[in-house]
């Protein structure tokens, strides 16, 4: 049970971003990827579940870890 909701904070921490990525359209459900990952967090490691726990911090990080391939992306295509 506990291994299910842990996989279901990081599914649904990466559908926060569907809006802003796929669509185009600023929007601030992403900030929810904090408080979701963070009970993910929680959640793997009551479960004892390593692969799950990498899995909510890297769903954590993911604002930082955008941010570093968006302004790579913006360099490798400036002229």
């Amino acid at each position: 049970m506990l291994k299910a909701l842990a996989v279901s904070t990081i599914i649904i921490s990466l559908l926060l971003w569907v809006p802003n990525i796929v669509f185009q359209q600023a929007s601030t459900l992403w900030l929810f990827t904090f408080v979701l990952s963070s009970i993910g967090i929680g959640l793997s490691v009551y479960a004892k579940s390593k692969i799950l726990m990498i899995g909510n911090i890297i769903t954590f990080f993911s604002f930082f870890i955008i941010m570093f391939l968006g302004y790579i992306f913006v360099f490798l295509t400036k002229e």
